[in-house]
């Protein structure tokens, strides 16, 4: 059963972290901040919603650094419980999927709380200044690939987000497994 965010907090300012990147890099969120703003997402690696969309992520990661956006994937999930979703399974997933962005470890899941993400995959658009201003979907494929024509909806908040720096009035949550909590 898919779970959704249920709160959704906008206009405040997106909480820092420092994590260990897939690359062997520690990343920061000033390291991934765009001139125009920052997607956070929080995914992991067994879940099938994220593997579902994931070509698509990363298609739009591309799409939103041409508009001076960055972007930044996050696994949270306790890899005691969930062992696929171990550090170096993420470095796997990361390769094999190819990845044109950081992928990071929260293994105190400390950045996961901060977010208030409860879902994998969670989108966070942080605007130029900071602010996180898009809690929601990528588009409407969940398990299924979207029709053609379907609203991109991730891209079009950030490109508003870049543009005025508020991202939509309307914004249609996420929605996938939840994040694997350790006990």
């Amino acid at each position: 059963m898919a779970v959704r965010p249920q709160e959704v907090e906008l206009g405040i300012k997106a909480p820092d972290f420092s994590l260990p990147s897939t690359d062997g890099k520690t990343v920061s969120l000033s390291d991934v901040m765009g001139e125009n703003g920052l997607v956070v997402v929080f995914i992991c690696n067994h879940c099938p919603y994220v593997k579902a969309i994931t070509d698509r992520m990363i298609i739009d990661a591309k799409t939103l650094s041409d508009l001076g956006i960055g972007f930044v994937a996050i696994c949270s999930n306790d890899a005691v419980s969930h062992p696929g979703d171990s550090f170096e399974n993420m470095v796997i997933f990361a390769q094999e999927r190819e990845f044109t962005f950081p992928y990071l470890h929260d293994e105190t899941q400390q950045v996961a709380k901060a977010y208030k993400a409860v879902c994998t995959p969670d989108f966070f658009g942080i605007s130029g200044n900071g602010l996180i201003e898009y809690r929601g979907r990528m588009d409407n494929g969940r398990m299924n690939q979207p029709s053609p024509e379907a609203r991109r909806d991730l891209v079009l908040a950030m490109e508003e987000i870049a543009k005025s720096g508020k991202g939509p009035s309307e914004q249609i949550a996420s929605a996938g497994c939840s994040i694997k909590w350790a006990d």
